[in-house]
């Protein structure tokens, strides 16, 4: 429980800001857009059901009696504005019977059937533990988490990696919910993203590089070596999505990875990804003005949301994903 206290309080401290790329992409403005505000339709549908805006709250934190009040708070916010939640890793749950509490009561103000709440475990774990994990909290998806940097940083963290694409097919053919790969924060390559859709991965989260960056928050853990020069390391958000642009129908793509502005989910969707999430700028309203902080910023996201729409001539997310872009910079350096 510690060290998810220690994350949080690192997150906050934390000064390194990467660049996910998005302010290379130039969409045009539209001065006759024939669209009123109330028209825009923001929903998407995922794993089945409509969801009312084209984000999530990404996997944050669970185990002490502060992640109870997080979890809680952001709960709250996902059936308030009908928006699936994601926890943080249940491995602390797995093995002390304390940490349960923090993420139980996800479900419990979640309603079964009407929100979606997605668990969340390292890829590494066993089936056995993943199928623990999803009766935990009754899930309707869940996430297996890949982060091999972070875990090299950490003094404690794991050292071994192979297998992990046999653990990944074994888990996606024998658990009865929908599997989401995801990273956490150092993005994926198109290889990667292809070598997991063979496995029979649907849903993947890209998580780019450009937001939460755990080489630093892992770095000021430690005091033995130091880690800094990792701090720059990993694939910008912006640019995994422009190499996915012809990615197969049934491979859903969750943008995350640097997204804290309305601008930033348009431009993602744009440059086609299927939703995007966000965690950490959530997170810093929360704990800098608490639940009603967080929903006003998300209020005055979805209201920009529409505003950008009717600026883009669109009045839903097809509609979005048809607008043209232009890349520059160095991402169109990247990517040539």
């Amino acid at each position: 429980m510690e060290r998810k206290q220690e994350h949080i309080e690192n997150y906050l401290k934390s000064e390194y800001r990467g660049n996910n790329l998005f302010d290379c992409v130039y969409l045009e403005h539209t001065s006759l857009p024939e669209i009123d505000l109330n028209d825009v339709d923001l929903s998407v549908e995922f794993n089945g059901k409509k969801i009312d805006y084209p984000f999530m709250i990404n996997a944050m934190t669970g185990g002490g009696d502060s992640c109870c009040d997080i979890n809680e708070d952001l709960a709250r916010l996902c059936k308030t504005f009908n928006i699936p939640m994601a926890v943080g890793s249940q491995k602390i749950a797995l093995v002390e019977d304390e940490a349960i509490e923090s993420f139980e009561l996800v479900r419990e103000n979640l309603i079964k059937n009407e929100n979606i709440v997605i668990g969340n475990l390292s890829a590494r774990e066993s089936l056995e533990s993943v199928k623990k994990a999803i009766e935990m909290i009754d899930s309707d998806m869940f996430g297996l988490h890949l982060n091999p940097i972070q875990e090299l940083i950490m003094e404690e963290g794991d050292r071994e990696f192979s297998g992990i694409k046999d653990n990944i097919k074994n888990i996606v053919e024998n658990v009865n919910v929908p599997i989401i790969v995801k990273e956490v924060g150092y993005g994926m390559s198109k290889k990667t993203i292809y070598e997991l859709y063979d496995l029979g991965v649907r849903y993947i989260d890209i998580a780019g590089f450009g937001g939460t960056n755990f080489s630093e928050i892992e770095d000021n853990r430690r005091f033995d070596m130091e880690f800094s020069e990792f701090y720059c390391w990993g694939i910008p958000t912006a640019k995994i999505l422009l190499e996915m642009k012809d990615k197969p129908d049934d491979l859903f793509l969750i943008a995350s990875g640097g997204i804290k502005t309305a601008i930033d989910i348009v431009k993602a969707l744009v440059l086609g990804a299927d939703m995007t999430a966000m965690s950490g700028e959530v997170l810093s309203y929360l704990m800098h003005g608490g639940y009603e902080f967080a929903k006003e910023f998300l209020d005055s996201l979805i209201y920009k949301l529409k505003m950008l729409m009717v600026m883009l001539g669109a009045r839903n997310i097809s509609e979005l994903r048809n607008v043209d872009y232009k890349i520059f910079g160095k991402l169109k350096e990247i990517t040539e």
